[in-house]
């Protein structure tokens, strides 16, 4: 798994996945249906009759306001002073997540970033941004302010 990947997924994962796509818990186990009721094969959930209902169409994007849940984490964690609108090392503090040198390398590699690989200002600036833009391009609505 890598770096921008790890990003996603702290920051999706906050986010409830909605009716038919939670985990199924077992008939018979605590927080199930009872023993004997028809379980539904994977993607197919059961109709209204206990027959298997049409499968539903692949979901859309995930859609999840980044802003909201790293505010979130943010009280969560008490951690108010992190600066993770604009600042990759704070963001990847915040999320829980290595934030040195080699990490952003790493993460610097995946998001395509073409300059000197130092650590200076100018790359940490460019990968705030450009996790951001990905972020939007796997169906996170990010305030524009994050990614200008």
């Amino acid at each position: 798994m890598g770096i921008f990947d790890k990003i996603k997924g702290a920051i999706f994962g906050h986010k409830d996945p909605g009716p038919g796509n939670r985990p199924t818990i077992p008939a018979g186990m605590a927080g199930g249906p009872p023993s004997g009721t028809p379980q539904p094969t994977q993607g197919q959930p059961l109709g209204q009759s206990g027959t298997q209902a049409q499968a539903a169409p692949a979901p859309a994007a995930q859609d999840v306001d980044v802003e909201k849940v790293l505010a979130d984490i943010s009280t969560q964690r008490g951690n108010p002073d992190l600066n993770y609108k604009t600042s990759i090392v704070d963001l990847m503090k915040l999320l829980g997540i290595d934030s040195s040198l080699e990490n952003r390398k790493e993460l610097a590699k995946e998001l395509g970033y073409a300059g000197d690989l130092n650590g200076s200002a100018e790359m940490n600036i460019w990968l705030h941004k450009a996790t951001m833009k990905q972020l939007a391009a796997n169906g996170g609505r990010v305030p524009a302010s994050f990614i200008d």
